[in-house]
């Protein structure tokens, strides 16, 4: 299955859901947002949300400063 991610294409694994894919990327636990196709996935939803083939997933990191 492939995917977006962060705008570079990616070959996932079928059925893999956000959460999975956070691990998978050494993402940090805290001080991120995900939007799936556009929409923001509540991070409760993270182990439920699964990735679909030709999904658009933007991994965005929280930056501190002024």
């Amino acid at each position: 299955m492939k995917a977006a991610v962060n705008g570079q294409e990616r070959e996932l694994p079928d059925g893999i859901t956000v959460a999975q894919l956070l691990d998978l990327l050494g993402a940090p636990q805290s001080g991120i947002a995900v939007a799936r196709n556009e929409r923001v996935v509540r991070r409760a939803e993270y182990a439920s949300s699964e990735v679909c083939d030709g999904d658009t997933i933007e991994i965005i990191k929280a930056v501190a400063g002024g």
